[in-house]
């Protein structure tokens, strides 16, 4: 029950973001043509970026909670990692794309804002918070890497719109106040922020690639799990020990030594204890995998 209520609220969660960045979208590229702002045109580019990796991150979602099946014995999971894969080279794009935009209007003529297309970045930076604590939170809660990517994503927004806040902000008053140097406060923004988005996508990317090339669970986990089976009664020896992440989940392969002269039954009851234990300890864990190797005294 616990687990079919996380992945409705990580669905619903997606289904918010995808509806929101629609609206951001359409708000911010009718306010910038209308206002006559790049900033909120390169905006709402980015923010149709958005859409596309939001749908992603649903589609990711509804997959990775099938159960395992003959073709795919491990579950669906890494579907996620693959959706947070893709939201980081989408933001890398975007990162790309805001830094070209900021360094070409350092070259350009500077171009007076207006107060509304203000307006319109004020409420898309509030919004975009907003989206970011909601989902960061069931994300977590989920451990849902596609609700985290989402999450993600969103805070680049964060950055996005922050920047055009500031930018079209400095605009507006170097109008007021004759100021020729602000005019050229968005794109001086534009180029910190690419960087910020950049460095977002960079560790996406990288943990993704870190799960979908299995690389074993954090030192901690393999730590603990280590402590769990040497508490296990006859355990002379841990061989092996490797976890790898499936996106929500976690398998865990073990090969321990017990005593040659065990029975099949000592042997399976030692197994299932270990699998019981570890994943009691570890809610993440779905699988226990242990193989029993013999131990004679002297060795």
């Amino acid at each position: 029950m616990i687990v079919a209520d996380t992945h409705k609220q990580s669905l619903t969660a997606i289904w918010v973001s995808l509806i929101s960045n629609i609206v951001l979208t359409a708000m911010k590229l009718a306010a910038g043509l209308v206002f006559a702002s790049p900033v909120l045109l390169a905006d709402g580019v980015h923010n149709a970026g958005d859409i596309i990796a939001t749908v992603a991150a649903l589609t990711s979602s509804m997959v990775s909670k099938r159960p395992a099946d003959e073709d795919h014995p491990y579950g669906h999971g890494k579907a996620e990692v693959v959706a947070s894969a893709l939201v980081a080279v989408i933001l890398a794009l975007a990162a790309f794309w805001i830094g070209l935009q900021s360094i070409r209007a350092l070259f350009e003529p500077a171009e007076g804002e207006s107060v509304l297309a203000l307006g319109a970045a004020f409420i898309s930076l509030i919004w975009k918070q907003a989206l970011y604590v909601y989902t960061i939170r069931i994300g977590r809660a989920a451990k849902s890497k596609s609700v985290l990517a989402t999450a993600y994503d969103h805070l680049a927004d964060v950055y996005a719109s922050l920047a055009a806040v500031v930018g079209i902000g400095l605009a507006v008053l170097g109008d007021h106040f004759d100021w020729a140097w602000a005019a050229y406060g968005d794109p001086l923004a534009g180029i910190i922020v690419s960087l910020l988005v950049m460095k977002l996508a960079f560790q996406m990317g990288r943990e993704s690639v870190d799960i979908l090339m299995e690389k074993n669970a954090a030192a901690e986990k393999i730590e603990a799990y280590q402590n769990i089976i040497l508490a296990v009664g006859h355990i002379k020896r841990i061989d092996r020990i490797r976890a790898r992440e499936h996106g929500h989940y976690i398998t865990v392969d073990v090969r321990v030594g017990v005593p040659g002269d065990f029975t099949i039954q000592e042997g399976h009851d030692i197994s299932r204890e270990i699998r019981n234990r570890i994943m009691e300890a570890d809610p993440d864990v779905i699988e226990v995998l242990v193989h029993l190797n013999p131990w004679y005294e002297g060795e």
